[in-house]
């Protein structure tokens, strides 16, 4: 059964566009904790905490069309991989909004639950995308460009 023949290809082409952008910022945002932690240097905690907030609202509407695709409209053909995928990026949504309120604080009392924050945020959808890139679709999946 191909996948992409039941799913609607505007959704799908909102999702590949705006799904790996959360990852880019979440990952600047770790790269400026860190050098927040080393440097105490506000600018760097002030960055984090607007990359951080670009990323959470990035990152609500590719899990929105993954939550429509995975578990309503599609959900007899969604594989184990597309289901965890969904609870990675769920659970690094979680991390985030709570670095967010981390991030609220003033000054170096972010120090070091936003570092830690940061980094669990990013390993999760380091370990989603990771998930979906080594799974296995069957031959007639395959769909050419």
């Amino acid at each position: 059964m191909n996948t992409a023949s039941h799913r609607s290809v505007l959704a799908n082409a909102v999702y590949g566009l705006l799904n790996p952008l959360p990852f880019g910022f979440f990952a600047a945002a770790l790269i400026f904790d860190i050098l927040y932690a080393r440097t105490a240097v506000v600018m760097w905690n002030k960055g984090a905490a607007w990359l951080i907030v670009f990323g959470l609202l990035l990152a609500v509407i590719p899990r929105f069309v993954n939550l429509a695709q995975v578990w309503i409209t599609s959900r007899h053909i969604a594989r184990r991989a597309d289901r965890l995928d969904f609870w990675f990026n769920l659970f690094a949504i979680v991390a985030a909004i709570f670095n967010a309120f981390v991030h609220s604080r003033d000054a170096y009392a972010v120090v070091p639950a936003g570092v830690w924050l940061s980094a669990c945020t990013v390993i999760l959808l380091a370990v989603a995308h990771v998930v979906m890139a080594v799974q296995h679709p069957a031959v007639e999946e395959h769909v050419h460009a």
